[in-house]
């Protein structure tokens, strides 16, 4: 499952859920899909969790049963969008590094399909956002620097890892100025 080569990391445009990443886990790279099926996992009050995780909230996900027995991963991106406004009006924000990669911090596992099937399976980790996401949205992914991969996949202790990117990190455009068309 897991390779020492990274899969095609070729940039795509908007990828959401459900759809297979590229995946760097302590063994290896794969493709992963993003979003988690819980099967058997409980929620705080006991009950089954039925809907799929594609974000994990990084200040609840290492004490929450949803999330026990997870292995930790990162996920490499050029950027990511968010939206805002109306329904129907909405506008869409690329938001990317002004340098490098963004990697995200990330739970993975594999889901046992019946029939015997198996899927890697990912949800990236949230947090607070920094200065520059607040006007856009209420969570930011966990984005690590390249010197903290190592430690994030080694099992250290992940608390001081789970903070927003520092300010003046990030190039926020609106969709109009954004080639779709670009890779």
């Amino acid at each position: 499952m897991l390779g020492s080569a990274p899969p095609d990391l070729t940039p795509r445009r908007n990828i959401s859920p459900g759809q297979m990443v590229p995946v760097l886990a302590a063994d290896g790279w794969a493709d992963m899909r993003w979003g988690i099926i819980p099967v058997g996992r409980k929620n705080a009050r006991g009950r089954p969790v039925m809907e799929t995780i594609i974000n994990a909230r990084s200040e609840t996900a290492f004490s929450k049963s949803a999330f026990e027995g997870l292995r930790r991963a990162v996920v490499p991106a050029s950027g990511w969008y968010e939206w805002t406004g109306e329904r129907r009006r909405k506008t869409a924000w690329d938001i990317c590094r002004t340098s490098g990669p963004l990697l995200f911090a990330a739970l993975w596992d594999v889901w046992q399909a019946p029939g015997g099937q198996t899927l890697s399976q990912i949800a990236i980790l949230t947090c607070a956002p920094n200065a520059e996401v607040v006007p856009i949205h209420h969570r930011m992914g966990v984005i690590l620097d390249p010197s903290d991969v190592p430690v994030w996949l080694d099992g250290a202790d992940p608390a001081p890892l789970m903070v927003p990117l520092p300010e003046g990190m990030l190039r926020i455009i609106k969709a109009e100025a954004v080639d779709w068309d670009a890779p």
